[in-house]
């Protein structure tokens, strides 16, 4: 049976929804998996600056063309200040081996921190980009700016488009025979504490995978 959801379940307070860093109440009920990556760059002082990002949407926008959307970037963080100022970043995706030291980058955010390093990852040159990238992470995107767009009137967040102009992928992730793309040693997904809108009540989750279904067949005709 499927119910029409109108309001905010009750316990969900606008305190808590504000504690849990400003989402709707329908991000909860909804709990949809978005990829999990940190976002690299330089701070105007130079050092390295690393932000966990999510909520995010990645396309094709032409054979040369790949296109990453992020939907939500606070104006006031040190990563929307680093891509306005560099007009690039770089796109760090985490395996699961490696999720707590990229959770420390929340803590070790000062201004006068080099994130990277601070957090016990590795920071490596970015090939095509003004930006330091994340050794240890499978996947590297180094990107450039295209456009942002408030995310409604008057919103203190951004959407933000980036280009991929370069990938660094580790080879043994882009064999699906060894460690692979997908499962528990593949990308992570943020999944946002599914709540039931009838009780209430919540659900905490870690970081999630994606495991494989079953193949199916299809033709481009």
């Amino acid at each position: 049976m499927k119910n029409e959801i109108y309001t905010k379940p009750g316990k969900i307070t606008e305190q808590w929804l504000k504690n849990a860093g400003g989402f709707s109440w329908q991000d909860f009920v909804t709990a949809m998996p978005s990829l999990v990556f940190l976002v690299t760059g330089w701070k105007k002082n130079g050092k390295e600056n690393a932000c966990l990002q999510s909520w995010s949407a990645f396309v094709g926008g032409g054979t040369d063309d790949f296109i990453c959307i992020m939907g939500k970037v606070p104006k006031k963080g040190h990563m929307y200040q680093s891509i306005k100022e560099t007009n690039v970043c770089v796109l760090n995706f985490p395996s699961n081996d490696i999720y707590k030291k990229c959770i420390k980058t929340i803590r070790n955010n000062q201004f006068d921190t080099d994130e990277i390093t601070a957090s016990g990852l590795t920071a490596e040159n970015a090939i095509k980009v003004n930006a330091p990238r994340i050794k240890e992470c499978f996947l590297n995107i180094e990107c450039e700016f295209l456009w942002e767009h408030e995310l409604f009137n008057g919103c203190q967040d951004m959407t933000v488009a980036l280009k991929a102009v370069h990938i660094c992928m580790d080879s043994d992730h882009y064999d699906q025979s060894k460690l692979g793309r997908y499962g528990k040693t593949g990308y992570l997904f943020q999944i946002d504490n599914p709540i039931n809108p009838e009780s209430g009540e919540g659900t905490l989750f870690g970081p999630g995978i994606i495991e494989h279904g079953d193949s199916i067949e299809w033709k481009i005709t």
